[in-house]
């Protein structure tokens, strides 16, 4: 099959050229972080919330959780609220709940280009890029191999040039050709060169934290003070479940949460490996993982801006192997959206697959991925556009695949779709055609003709016979193609020269002094 579509794509079929015009690729929409203003699915009652949050605080205050970093483990004792023995803290639940209070409900991330500002919380919805897999595929290649700089610049090129894509999560594709203790250091000067949207640091040392929130700062051209009086970036940690947080990840997010920077703590619960087997056991251990994080952040800095995370799905009985996009996950994230508005924080959500190439499996379990994201309420959505096989794999055909999706998502948000005005209800259109003729030719039809209803870049709406006499082009194909006009004609958002320089010299001073250790 893969051959067969490479075979194809230089056959020189339609791959999306028809939605083309001038300088342009496609046609997108503009940059509109959606406004979910849908009422939340929510499959419990209030009995139900209830019982997981009291399940939550039975886990903090009876089983405790692991902290394996001696710094966080003394601040937690200094408060005063904790139980602590050794590396094992209970929190009781009113202590939970106070520090829990001190978080706001919503705050925004202002990257170097304030236009490309995202509010985490409300009925705000954001998509970001994939992040972190280790390897890469596209149909050129046609196998899996191991991520380089070029494919992680080509991925972020993917990332600006989309405005259905909000935030620059992690490296998109882990650059391997780039050594651990610089890697940071590359990928960030690209990231804060080719695009200009929010940021994220991995939470994987102090070097590498402190680095990011520095180039981030003499990107933005602030001062030490502006850059910690509001979110410029953020971090996201993973508790190592079962009920463990590890070193490297606490240390960053403490450093984050001193300078007032955004968190987002999202426990990795694969419901029948390191989680009950059911959704309600699955869900109450990844609120209670996510809680004590935030309670350490309110601690250090009262009003931290936090979110939790959800990334509670489950294994394949069979074999072991995570499942995404299940009905299991979709429900779990919809639980979890109902317990984090209990807390009145924002939340996280992933767009997901388990599939191995951009095929049919990937899209239904990324679409379900991404609809229980939107039905969750959720405020941030990662790998939302590009993700493969479990996270471990990027692939352009697939980012842009999901670009379509993420596009859809966005216009069904648009409220001109539900308005109920004169000219909607149409009455007067109506009485013109009456029961004989059509609307295609009505002024009513024409004024609206080009914005009435969603215009896809990728998908082909021709019946089987045009399609076939254009060349018979697969989606994938079609998507190979625009990523390969996009990378070809990729302009990079204005920075100044001095601001460059600047970065450029930072890079080289912390590379000649040895970058970050590899070793946690």
């Amino acid at each position: 099959m893969a051959e067969d579509l490479k075979r194809r794509t230089r056959s020189g079929g339609r791959a999306g050229g028809a939605a083309r015009r001038g300088s342009a690729v496609i046609e997108q929409m503009p940059w509109n972080p959606p406004i979910n203003r849908d009422r939340p699915t929510e499959p419990l009652d209030q009995a139900g919330v209830l019982a997981i949050h009291d399940g939550a605080m039975r886990i903090l205050e009876e089983i405790g959780i692991e902290f394996l970093n001696p710094e966080a483990v003394g601040i937690l004792r200094a408060s005063g609220g904790c139980e602590i023995n050794g590396e094992n803290v209970r929190m009781g639940r009113d202590f939970v709940m106070e520090m829990i209070g001190k978080a706001p409900e919503s705050w925004t991330i202002t990257p170097r280009n304030p236009e490309r500002s995202i509010t985490i919380g409300g009925n705000h919805l954001n998509f970001g890029n994939v992040s972190s897999p280790p390897s890469y595929w596209d149909m050129k290649i046609g196998r899996k191999v191991s991520g380089t700089r070029e494919m992680c610049q080509n991925l972020l090129k993917l990332t600006q040039y989309f405005n259905c894509i909000h935030f620059a999560g992690g490296y998109p594709v882990e650059p391997q050709d780039i050594h651990a203790s610089v890697r940071h250091l590359d990928v960030l000067y690209d990231k804060l060169t080719l695009t200009d949207k929010a940021m994220h640091a991995y939470s994987l040392g102090a070097e590498r934290v402190e680095d990011v929130m520095e180039m981030v700062r003499i990107a933005g051209g602030l001062s030490h003070e502006e850059f910690e009086a509001s979110p410029r970036m953020y971090t996201n940690i993973n508790s190592t479940s079962p009920l463990k947080h590890d070193y490297p990840m606490l240390d960053g997010w403490m450093r984050l949460a001193r300078r007032g920077q955004g968190l987002v703590v999202t426990p990795f619960t694969l419901a029948g490996a390191m989680a009950p087997v059911t959704m309600a056991g699955a869900v109450a251990q990844s609120i209670a993982e996510a809680l004590c994080a935030v309670v350490l952040a309110q601690i250090i800095r009262p009003g931290a801006p936090c979110a939790i995370g959800t990334f509670t799905s489950n294994v394949d009985m069979k074999s072991g192997a995570p499942a995404f996009g299940t009905p299991e996950y979709m429900r779990a994230t919809q639980m979890t959206g109902q317990l984090v508005r209990f807390y009145r924080l924002p939340m996280r959500a992933s767009g997901v697959c388990a599939a191995n190439v951009p095929d049919g499996q990937a899209m239904w379990e990324t679409s379900n991925s991404l609809w229980s994201a939107v039905q969750a309420g959720a405020h941030m959505v990662y790998h939302a556009a590009g993700w493969l096989e479990g996270g471990l794999i990027a692939s352009p055909e697939k980012f842009v695949m999901d670009c379509e999706i993420l596009q859809q998502i966005q216009r069904y948000m648009d409220p001109m779709l539900w308005a109920t005005g004169p000219d909607e209800i149409a009455v007067e259109a109506i009485r013109e055609v009456g029961d004989k003729g059509h609307f295609f030719g009505i002024q009513h039809t024409q004024d609206r003709y080009t914005t009435a209803f969603y215009q896809p870049f990728l998908s082909d709406w021709r019946n089987y016979e045009a399609w076939e006499a254009a060349g018979a082009v697969w989606t994938p194909a079609r998507a190979h193609q625009v990523f390969q006009d996009i990378i070809a004609g990729f302009e990079a958002p204005p920075m100044d020269d001095g601001v460059r320089e600047e970065l450029a010299d930072f890079v080289a001073r912390r590379k000649a002094e040895g970058g970050a250790p590899t070793d946690f």
